[in-house]
């Protein structure tokens, strides 16, 4: 059939060895729920902006000198940044992607819900997650044409993923995902009885 695809949309994931990522979890998480008490701005921002949780979003941007823990994650998310820049045929030239930010998330249970935004002023976006329960809230992505398809009919429900207009992907501990900065996406409900702790980042 004379039909060729262009314009993908790709998305990263790749899963930490399971011996490193259990270590590094361990440290990963008291770190982040240590934050969640003791960022008093953190856990303000989070109140004001109805965050179902807490975030350091808004109030921390030196992790890496918190706990050994970030800046040890930051070193592995580097390569992966790397190769998905590769994957991406960028052309840097002698430069490379640099982390400009890095923040802590800390979900309720059973209100692991994010609304649909893009990170601007970045390059690629991305997400470690440090603890997933079952039942956790899926991560969802927005085909970037969408609002051009006012006329478009349904999709078959046998549709193949490079034609549905969203994507839902669901991580485990020890997963990393990666995307493209204006690539709209979200956290769906969930129905998970424990908290979920993710780690968020933007390279420019």
């Amino acid at each position: 059939m004379p039909v060729s695809q262009y314009f993908a949309t790709p998305i990263y994931r790749a899963e930490f060895p399971k011996a490193a990522a259990r270590g590094l979890n361990k440290e990963l998480a008291a770190a982040c729920l240590r934050l969640s008490q003791e960022d008093k701005a953190g856990r303000a921002w989070s109140r004001a902006h109805n965050y179902p949780g807490y975030t350091s979003y808004a109030s921390l941007n030196d992790l890496e000198h918190r706990a050994p823990a970030f800046k040890k994650l930051h070193e592995l998310l580097d390569a992966h940044v790397g190769k998905f820049a590769q994957s991406l045929a960028f052309d840097l030239g002698r430069r490379k992607l640099e982390c400009n930010s890095l923040w802590v998330n800390v979900m309720n249970p059973g209100a692991s819900i994010h609304s649909g935004h893009i990170h601007p002023h970045s390059v690629l976006s991305g997400t470690y997650y440090v603890t997933v329960p079952r039942n956790a809230g899926k991560l969802k992505f927005e085909d970037p044409r969408l609002a051009m398809m006012m006329a478009a009919p349904p999709k078959k429900r046998s549709a193949g993923a490079s034609h549905r207009p969203f994507i839902y992907i669901g991580p485990k501990a020890g997963t990393v995902l990666l995307w493209e900065s204006w690539l709209r996406h979200e956290v769906v409900a969930g129905n998970a009885k424990t908290q979920r702790i993710s780690i968020s980042f933007n390279y420019a």
